[in-house]
């Protein structure tokens, strides 16, 4: 139960709601469709508008249970290092990092302990080691702490921007200049909650990028994140007009997808280097491309 803050004063229920909650709009919709968002006493609809002063009271859903990792063995994914603090793996595609409330899919995590590598306990039980993320659909090099020491130090220096994260994406079209910075901050889709967009307003969002090979309809660029939002490469290469090749939910031409045979997109953790939490060093892996988008790579280089 909590007044309508000024800010809010004007905004429809799920909005604003979405807004003060941390909820997302479909949940907070769902809620208003089974009466449990009340304005001033009567139930709200979530197409219905806040009034400054007015009184919410909004029934949430208990909790659900805490998310459980069951080891479990990753077909493609390969450990590129591994010593007391870090192990680096290769994350093949169609693998989430950690279980998440709707993903039945195969884990970093699950499959790590499939291995028998004992991770870093810090963190929610379902992402215990984890200090950053690809989307499932993301190859690439990623690290995972074992150590509590290595979890605290990789934890604090992705926060402060020190790591080192190299992408190469394939993205329609010709970026110009060929060489750039994008700085444009990010937040969630106005009206798409599974999506992100540049809005204003959003989180910081910095890429700066280098076009390293052109071929007729696309081009391969160099990425560097100076911040890691989620989808970021994604939603900056969108936002000005070259999509990654085949991220059809970014507007990617899926013509051009399906001559590449590319279902989903053209984006890989090239490289990540990041000083090790045992000593200081700089320590640097890469991982080469994997088989549907190198052979998306050979198609447009037999046609140049």
């Amino acid at each position: 139960m909590l007044p309508v803050p000024e800010g809010l004063d004007g905004m429809r229920v799920d909005a604003g709601l979405a807004k003060l909650l941390g909820l997302s709009r479909t949940v907070v919709a769902e809620l208003a469709a089974t009466g449990d968002v009340l304005l001033d006493g009567k139930p709200a609809g979530k197409s219905d508008r806040l009034t400054a002063g007015g009184l919410l009271e909004v029934t949430l859903p208990e909790p659900d249970a805490p998310l459980e990792v069951v080891a479990e063995p990753v077909d493609g994914l390969k450990v590129l290092h591994d010593d007391d603090d870090i192990v680096v793996v290769d994350k093949p595609v169609g693998v989430a990092v950690h279980p998440s409330p709707g993903w039945t899919g195969p884990t970093v995590v699950a499959g790590l302990a499939a291995m028998g590598l004992r991770i870093s306990t810090s963190g929610a039980a379902e992402r215990q080691g984890v200090v950053h993320r690809l989307d499932a659909g993301t190859t690439g090099v990623m690290v995972v702490a074992k150590s509590e020491h290595a979890y605290t130090v990789l934890k604090r220096a992705f926060k402060e921007r020190t790591v080192d994260k190299g992408y190469h994406a394939l993205v329609q079209g010709h970026p110009d200049p060929t060489r750039g910075t994008i700085d444009a901050p990010i937040d969630r889709h106005p009206r798409h909650d599974y999506k992100f967009a540049v809005v204003a307003g959003g989180r910081p969002s910095v890429t700066h990028y280098e076009v390293i090979e052109a071929f007729r309809a696309a081009s391969l660029v160099d990425v560097k994140l100076e911040t890691g939002r989620t989808h970021q490469i994604r939603v900056h290469f969108s936002a000005l007009r070259h999509p990654c090749v085949g991220d059809l939910t970014y507007g990617a031409d899926p013509v051009l997808a399906r001559k590449l045979s590319l279902s989903r997109q053209w984006l890989h953790a090239r490289t990540l280097g990041f000083a090790h939490p045992a000593d200081g060093r700089h320590v640097e892996f890469t991982s080469e491309y994997p088989a549907d988008l190198a052979a998306a790579l050979d198609v447009l280089r037999a046609e140049s």
